[in-house]
């Protein structure tokens, strides 16, 4: 499974370690200066970057550090943080979906540049759609494309199934030049020099360390009040949040353990942070073909044990990661509209006593302290992570201690961070923190959790979701259905189904969700997005970017 932009960026974000020091000061040259030349300045922990511009890799320092979103955009701009909105015509001005989401009719917008001066059109649309048909590697949602069509200012999508869990990733595809990248011979291995698209911005330079973009002329929309965007890659975490703290970055997304202490105190009235829940989680999954724990019995017992305050509170800092407590493990409020009437406004609270009789009454018996299973086998488990990810091992350190009260043993290892990972996809592991993808409903969720069309045994490599090798027929069942439903009501039916297994076999136990917050400071800039205003997630290298940086608007 590919790992989304959001989460690429908080699994470099939870290998914060602690003991960050601040600098002092809290204004920057640029500020002190009142910021004459109109620069905004976006860090990230991520080191030095090798110079690739390929706008389709996940892994190109474009992508990595985010001004990708400044120099290509999408047909459409969708906001994660209310995902049930339709989102902003952008580059396509209407979507018209027909024939159960089979087929897809855009209109793209007239009167767009590329940055080299020629026109954007429905063949450009067009051709980048059947790079992605024609190309696997730069097709990483695996959208199955099949018929494309360009006709005056109109694209014609064509499929052989519904596609309507695929909607927004086929909305947000950015577009590229048909004159330029048909003399690409390698599109999946290119790593283009000279990004040229429709965005506000152009790349004036690009080092290891820093990469530069600055506004050009001739853009679609009303050109934006920052004149040069300044993105640089600090070392590490403590680079990061000093260069935050000394003002030298104004926007990023990083792990802050003790944040008010460290970041906003600093100066409260323009050091900000916010984290929005979006529909993904992170949570405890289990390998749920190794006994014990393929008993849900169990499962259920351990979650409702689990201390999710203290994880939000300790192991998130208070505001990284969101506390979800939802007993349907659907991130709340992103998620109500999709909870199924019965299960709204149940949560998950701490109930001991309430876990106990769960296992007494399943067979399991307490000698003393310790929790044994049917079979008399001491209940036990390993809970593995990566050394340095600093919130996930906090995380299951609370964890093993909640465990503790119901007899379960629990140990949490540290091991190296590619073994980690590869003992993830091979389920060879006992129990382990871990996320989902995100989409614009909790099928995506789901989907991650559930899905037999995604299982593989124990030992084979090469999964694709479902680390926790679960298997149901009815959850397969329920996301096929809900896949290509033919109405709402098919679709609604489909979710509850997926919400109560969710509940009674528990195949993971959501304790988080994800974000898609930043920290950003008011002393040059302001406009950015917070609670009151939700216009897009706030972090800096989402397609969102632009639409914040059109926002924006030079300090008083």
């Amino acid at each position: 499974m590919r790992v989304k932009r959001s989460i690429v960026a908080a699994l470099v974000a939870v290998m914060a370690v602690g003991g960050l020091t601040a600098c002092g000061g809290s204004g920057s040259s640029n500020a002190a200066q009142g910021n004459p030349d109109a620069v905004l300045n976006v860090g990230k922990p991520d080191g030095p970057q090798s110079e690739n511009n390929n706008p389709f890799l996940e892994t190109s320092a474009l992508s990595n550090m985010g001004y990708r979103w400044m120099i290509y955009e999408p047909l459409v701009m969708h906001n994660r943080v209310k995902p049930q909105e339709p989102g902003k015509p952008w580059l396509a001005t209407k979507w018209d979906w027909a024939d159960n989401y089979k087929k897809l009719v855009l209109t793209i917008r007239d009167g767009v540049k590329f940055s080299d001066g020629q026109p954007m059109t429905a063949e450009d649309v067009a051709y980048t759609f059947q790079l992605l048909r024609d190309n696997k590697a730069l097709n990483v949602d695996a959208v199955p494309y099949k018929d494309i069509a360009a006709a005056g200012n109109q694209v014609t999508l064509g499929f052989e199934s519904s596609q309507f869990v695929n909607q927004l990733k086929i909305l947000q595809t950015l577009v590229v030049p048909k004159h330029v990248w048909q003399g690409i011979k390698d599109p999946a291995l290119d790593t283009v020099k000279n990004p040229i698209g429709t965005g506000p911005y152009t790349l004036k330079s690009a080092t290891p360390q820093t990469m530069i973009v600055v506004r050009r002329d001739g853009y679609w929309q009303e050109a934006p009040k920052v004149k040069e965007i300044r993105y640089t890659s600090y070392t590490d975490n403590n680079a990061q949040v000093n260069a935050l703290v000394s003002g030298a970055s104004e926007w990023s997304f990083v792990f802050i353990p003790n944040y008010k202490a460290v970041y906003t105190s600093k100066d409260p009235q323009h050091y900000k942070l916010w984290f929005p829940a979006q529909l993904a989680v992170h949570g405890l999954w289990f390998n749920t073909e190794k006994a014990p724990w393929n008993d849900a019995k169990l499962r259920q017992a351990v979650s409702k044990v689990i201390n999710r305050d203290d994880i939000f509170n300790q192991g998130e800092a208070g505001y990284f990661y969101p506390k979800n407590d939802q007993v349907t493990g659907i991130p709340t409020p992103a998620g109500d509209p999709f909870i199924a009437p019965q299960y709204k406004g149940q949560t998950v609270q701490v109930d001991v006593p309430g876990a106990k009789a769960l296992l007494t009454g399943a067979g399991y018996k307490f000698t003393g302290d310790k929790l044994a299973d049917p079979s008399g086998k001491p209940v036990a488990i390993k809970l593995t992570v990566p050394s340095g990810w600093s919130d996930y091992i906090t995380d299951l350190e609370i964890i093993k201690d909640n465990l503790a009260q119901i007899g379960i043993t629990a140990t949490v290892e540290k091991m190296n961070q590619d073994a980690w990972i590869k003992s993830v996809d091979t389920g060879d592991f006992e129990g382990l923190m871990h996320w989902t993808n995100d989409g614009a409903t909790p099928y995506d969720m789901y989907r991650d959790v559930m899905d037999g069309n995604r299982y593989k045994p124990t030992g084979q490599g090469g999964i694709n979701g479902n680390y926790g090798r679960f298997k149901n027929d009815e959850a397969t069942k329920a996301l096929e259905t809900y896949a290509n439903a033919e109405d709402d009501a098919a679709r609604t039916a489909a979710m509850a189904t997926l919400q109560k297994i969710m509940i009674d076999q528990q195949p993971m136990i959501p304790t988080s969700a994800a974000n898609s917050g930043g920290e950003y400071s008011t002393k040059n800039w302001t406009g950015w997005p917070d609670e009151a205003n939700p216009y897009a997630p706030a972090q800096p290298t989402l397609r969102n970017a632009l639409d914040i940086v059109l926002h924006l608007k030079p300090s008083a």
